[in-house]
């Protein structure tokens, strides 16, 4: 039987059933009662451009979740902020950091490229073994990494040095950066250098790909390769077909996934969640209407600013955003009288997790049309 073959005659999942199967995953239906560092794990790192992020990711998803928690993990150097998937920083938990950047490497790699203008004449492994050497010596801002590689490299770009070495070398922000209530610049060290142990062998396609349908499924190709940010794992895939089910989403389009994954039904109640801007949910799929319902196509960005997001009956329903004394909602449509009283309680939950000391009124702000 050819894959087309398999697509056809495969059980059709609609979009409110996918929905409700992404948010168990992400543990979006209910608080789940696990660690953070298990959270961490499971969701395969929390995107993480920005400092607060994974700490509203993690409030909206664990049970009696607070940010000193995976604050700590950070200062005892158990999780990690690094550049990985889709060449961006995520939080990763210790093991992750060391097997998954190896996997993505070749991404990297390629990433390169886009700046070989500036780099000509650069030995990129010269470059590497003196921008590892200065950064185990002290941990650098990019700035100080920039111009000691510009020592050595006059003529080259002084961006491109620096994206060289961020591609080459599996760099981490050390702390204080990244630390609950406190501040402080970006400063990197390698990835060995800080946790104290070497690199580990790259994490293989296929284990990766199962650990996406756990944390992202059921996925299409596609989808992982959009997560990830990599391309020709159609053979993983394949590979791991015998030991995987297969849907066809509303468009035909086939979708793999675990087969005792949870799959709840497509009515099962999905309670309101704030969730960060750069949240996972929102960025790790090639077709995003199983949250992302088509009429609310790129409301949650504007250029490049993302915004924070609501989930209404499982679906973006609006923005937030935390205002000197207010929680300020604003929904993309009118919510009913119960949808709102369940979005009030829900930002309680969130404020008394995230900011206890401090009271916040809530606000509705003006429908954005």
């Amino acid at each position: 039987m050819t894959n087309t073959q398999r697509s056809v005659t495969a059980p059709h999942l609609g979009i409110r059933a996918l929905n409700r199967a992404t948010l168990d995953r992400q543990l979006l239906l209910r608080p789940a009662r696990i660690s953070a560092a298990a959270a961490v794990e499971h969701l395969v790192g929390l995107q993480a451009q920005n400092v607060k992020p994974p700490y509203y990711a993690l409030a909206a998803r664990l049970d009696g979740f607070a940010p000193q928690a995976l604050s700590r993990l950070m200062a005892d150097r158990e999780v990690v902020r690094i550049v990985t998937l889709r060449s961006t920083i995520h939080t990763h938990t210790a093991d992750d950091c060391l097997t998954l950047r190896p996997l993505v490497q070749p991404a990297r790699d390629r990433e390169l490229t886009n700046f070989r203008k500036g780099l000509a004449g650069v030995d990129l492994d010269r470059l590497a073994a003196l921008a590892r050497d200065l950064v185990e010596t002290e941990p650098r801002t990019m700035k100080q990494l920039r111009e000691a590689l510009l020592k050595e490299w006059p003529d080259a770009d002084p961006q491109a040095l620096a994206v060289a070495a961020r591609c080459r070398l599996p760099l981490v922000q050390v702390t204080p950066r990244g630390l609950w209530g406190r501040s402080g610049q970006v400063t990197l060290t390698t990835a060995e250098h800080w946790l104290g142990r070497p690199a580990a062998p790259a994490a293989t396609p296929d284990a990766v790909v199962l650990r996406h349908l756990a944390a992202f499924g059921p996925a299409s190709v596609r989808d992982m390769q959009t997560w990830a940010g990599l391309t020709r794992l159609r053979d993983a895939f394949e590979r791991l077909r015998p030991r995987l089910v297969t849907f066809r989403d509303e468009s035909g389009v086939e979708l793999f996934d675990l087969p005792d994954a949870p799959r709840p039904g497509p009515d099962t109640p999905a309670p309101p969640r704030f969730l960060p801007e750069f949240d996972n949910l929102l960025l790790s799929h090639a077709d995003r209407t199983r949250v992302v319902p088509p009429e609310y196509r790129g409301r949650a960005w504007q250029g490049n600013i993302a915004h924070c997001t609501l989930l209404v009956d499982g679906f973006l329903a609006g923005l937030w955003r935390l205002e000197e004394h207010a929680l300020v909602i604003e929904p993309f449509g009118r919510l009913t009288a119960a949808q709102r009283e369940e979005v009030t309680a829900e930002g309680e939950r969130m404020l008394r997790t995230m900011h206890p000391e401090t009271s916040y009124d809530i606000r509705f702000g003006v429908v954005r049309g």
